[in-house]
C-alpha cells in the first residue's frame, strides 16, 4: 500500500492454457459439446494434450471427405465414441460419367474395421462409394440394433437382399436413404418388411432408383409408421397412391410420384395430398392437364421440383405464380426467362434456385432457355437466395454484378454456360466474377463452367484475389495461359478442394500452382495439356501427399460415348490429395500412382 508500486501482472501460456487449469473434466466436456464447426474442434484440440483428448472422447461426428485420405484404423483411435460417421468415395465427376466403374471407393474396409469397435456409432453415411451386400451384412451385425440412420447415396453394387436384411434387422432405424443408388432387384419383399417390422420410421428415401415397389407395402407402411414424414420413391403412377396418401395424415415431403397415362387427368381427380405436405417433387411426366392437382395448397409448398414435368415456360409461369411461399425451387432450364420473372415477383422467401439442363432440342430453346435476363431478374427479387446452380444458355457481365449486389446471403454459387447459342453477348466475363466474388462474401462454394473464351487471365486472377474465404471450386474452360492459373493459385488461400476441367494449361503449371495453395487438400483435373507419363506433375510431391494419374487410353482418343461426348478415357486425368494412408493398396491397373512411388 504506502504508494508501493504493484508489480505488473504476467500471464504465461502455461498459466493460460495448462488444460484449463482448475476447470473440472466434466465442465471441459460441456464445453467442447458445443462446438460444433469441425475446424474450429481441430483448432481447440491443438491447445494442449488434456484439449486434445477431451476433443477425441466428446468428438460425437465425423466427415471424411475423402476415403483414401486415412486408414480406419487411424480414426478409430483417434475418435473412439464416434456416434455419426459421414464418408465420401469417388471424385464428383463420377455422377457425370467421367470415372471408369472400377476406379475403387470400397466400403468394405471401413465398415469391417469400425462397425463393430465404434460402440456408440448409431448413424452412419456413405456417399459415391462401392457397397456389396455383404458389407450391408457386416454392418447390421456389428451395429443394427441401434442404428438410427443409414444412407447410401449414390452407392452400388448392393442388392434389395442387403435392404431385406436392414429391414429385419434395425428396428430402430429412422432414416433410410437411398437415393440415386444403383440397386440390383430382386423383388420388393424388403420394403413389405420394413412396413411390418419398423414402427418409428421418419425417413424413407430411394428415389431416381429402378427399384419397384407394390403401392400396397407403402400404405402398410404408412398404417404403422404414424412418425413418418419424408417419402420419396422410384416412380410408380399416382393413381396407386392415393390409399398411401389418404394414410398418411403426417406427411410433409413427397417425391417420385408419376403420371402414366398423360393427358388423362380424370384419372387423378381423386389423388388428395396430406394437409401437412410443403415439400413436392418427382411428378414424373406431368403436364398441363394435370398441374391442377397442386393448386389446392399450392399456397403452403416451401419446397417444389419440377425437373421431370412434361411442363412448358407458360405452364411454369402458371404454377409458381400460385406459390409465394417458396423456400427450394428446382426446373428444369424450359423455365424461360418469363417464368424467373415470375420467380422474381412471387417467391421473395426462396433461398436455394436450381435449373438443371433440359433436353437438347430446338423446340425447347424457342419456348425456354434461360440467360442473363432471368437472372437478373431473380437477382432482383429475391434477395434471400443462398444457393443458385443453373444452366444458361447466354451470360453477361452485368448479370453477374447484380447477383454481387443483392443476393449478400449466398453461400454457394454455380453455373454453366451452354454451347447452344453461336454467340454470347458479353464475354469475357472478368468484371461480372470480380463484382460477384467482391460483394458475395458469404461463398464457399464456387463452380464457374464456361465456354473457351469465357475469361481471361486477368479474370482467373479476379477469382484466386477475391475468392479468399472458398472452400469448394470447380472451374472449367477458363484462362488463357499458365500465367493465368499461376495468379490464380497465389490468391486462393482458404481453398481446399479444387476440380478443373477442359483448361489450357501445362502439366507443369498444374503442379506450381498447388504448391501456391496452402490450404489445398484435394485436385482434380481434366483435359489439359497433359504429357504421357505425367512426369512434370512430380513438381507438387511432397510427404502424404499422393499424385494419381490417369493417362489418356489411345484406343479411345476418338470413340464418342452415346450421348455425343468425348468417351470418358480419352482424356488424361489426374487426382492429388493429402493422406496420412499412404499409397492406397486398391488402384485398379490403368490408374499410375506417381507418388508416393
Amino acid at each position: 500500500m504506502g504508494g508501493e508500486v504493484p508489480e505488473p501482472r504476467r500471464l504465461s501460456r502455461a498459466l493460460s492454457f495448462d488444460g484449463g487449469g482448475g476447470v473440472p473434466e466434466e465442465a471441459l466436456h460441456l464445453v467442447f459439446g458445443y462446438v460444433d464447426d469441425p475446424r474450429d474442434r481441430e483448432a481447440a484440440s491443438l491447445v494442449c494434450r488434456r484439449w486434445h483428448r477431451i476433443d477425441a472422447l466428446s468428438r460425437k461426428h465425423v466427415t471424411v471427405g475423402f476415403c483414401y485420405a486415412v486408414e480406419p484404423a487411424r480414426l478409430l483411435a483417434r475418435f473412439p465414441r464416434l456416434e455419426s460417421l459421414a464418408l465420401k468415395g469417388k471424385p464428383r465427376a463420377a455422377m457425370y460419367g467421367l470415372i471408369p466403374e472400377d476406379w475403387g471407393a470400397y466400403a468394405a474396409p471401413w465398415l469391417a474395421q469400425l462397425a463393430a469397435p465404434l460402440e456408440c456409432l448409431k448413424a452412419i453415411h456413405l456417399r459415391r462409394m462401392t457397397v456389396t451386400d455383404e458389407d450391408v451384412a457386416v454392418l447390421v451385425r456389428a451395429r443394427g440394433h441401434m442404428l438410427q440412420v443409414l444412407k447410401l447415396d449414390k452407392c452400388s453394387d448392393f442388392s434389395t437382399d442387403a435392404l431385406r436384411l436392414i429391414a429385419r434387422s434395425c428396428r430402430s432405424l429412422r432414416t433410410l436413404f437411398l437415393e440415386e443408388c444403383i440397386i440390383d432387384d430382386k423383388g420388393s419383399e424388403w420394403l413389405h418388411e420394413l412396413a411390418v417390422n419398423n414402427s418409428v420410421l421418419v425417413t424413407l428415401n430411394f428415389y431416381m432408383t429402378e427399384l419397384k415397389v407394390e403401392p400396397s407395402d407403402l400404405e402398410l407402411l404408412a398404417k404403422n409408421c404414424k412418425s413418418l414424414l419424408s417419402l420419396k420413391i422410384s416412380d410408380c403412377d399416382l393413381s396407386d397412391l392415393i390409399g398411401f396418401l389418404q394414410t398418411s395424415k403426417a406427411l410433409q415431403e413427397f417425391a417420385g410420384g408419376s403420371f402414366s397415362e398423360v393427358g388423362e387427368y380424370t384419372k387423378y381427380e381423386k389423388v388428395k395430398f396430406p394437409p401437412r405436405l410443403c415439400f413436392l417433387g418427382g411428378l414424373t411426366f406431368m403436364g398441363k392437364n394435370e398441374m391442377p392437382i397442386i393448386f389446392p395448397f399450392s399456397a403452403t409448398l416451401k419446397k417444389l421440383d419440377l425437373q421431370y414435368t412434361l411442363l412448358t415456360t407458360e405452364d411454369h409461369c402458371q404454377i409458381i405464380a400460385k406459390c409465394p411461399n417458396l423456400l427450394v425451387l428446382e426446373v428444369r432450364n424450359v423455365i424461360g426467362d418469363r417464368g424467373l420473372e415470375v420467380v422474381a415477383d412471387t417467391c421473395k422467401k426462396l433461398r436455394r434456385l436450381r435449373i438443371e439442363r433440359g433436353e437438347d432440342d430446338p423446340g425447347q430453346e424457342e419456348q425456354g432457355g434461360v440467360s442473363q435476363i432471368g437472372l437478373t431478374a431473380v437477382a432482383v427479387g429475391c434477395r434471400e437466395l443462398e444457393y443458385i446452380a443453373a444452366y444458361v444458355s447466354d451470360i453477361t457481365n452485368g448479370a453477374l454484378e447484380s447477383i454481387g449486389t443483392f443476393c449478400k446471403n449466398l453461400y454457394d454459387f454455380r453455373i454453366v454456360l451452354l454451347d447452344q447459342q453461336k454467340e454470347i453477348t458479353d464475354l469475357p466475363l472478368d468484371n461480372g466474377v470480380r463484382a460477384l466474388l467482391r460483394n458475395c462474401t458469404k461463398l464457399r462454394r464456387f463452380a464457374f463452367y464456361l465456354r473457351p473464351g469465357g475469361l481471361s487471365d486477368v479474370g482467373l486472377g479476379y477469382i484466386g484475389q477475391y475468392s479468399g474465404n472458398i472452400q469448394y471450386m470447380l472451374l472449367g474452360n477458363v484462362g488463357e495461359s499458365d500465367n493465368g492459373l499461376i495468379q490464380f493459385a497465389m490468391g486462393c488461400t482458404n481453398l481446399r478442394k479444387l476440380e478443373l476441367r477442359s483448361c489450357c494449361f501445362s502439366e507443369r503449371a498444374l503442379a506450381v500452382a498447388v504448391l501456391q495453395m496452402p490450404s489445398l487438400r484435394y485436385i482434380w483435373v481434366q483435359g489439359y495439356r497433359a504429357s504421357p507419363t505425367g512426369q512434370d506433375l512430380l513438381l507438387m510431391a511432397r510427404p502424404f501427399w499422393n499424385i494419381e494419374f490417369a493417362p489418356p487410353s489411345p484406343e479411345n482418343v476418338y470413340r464418342m460415348m452415346a450421348d455425343g461426348q468425348p468417351c470418358v478415357d480419352n482424356q488424361a486425368q489426374v487426382l492429388a490429395y493429402y493422406s496420412l494412408a499412404g499409397r492406397r493398396p486398391d488402384c485398379p491397373q490403368w490408374l499410375v500412382t506417381l507418388h508416393p512411388a
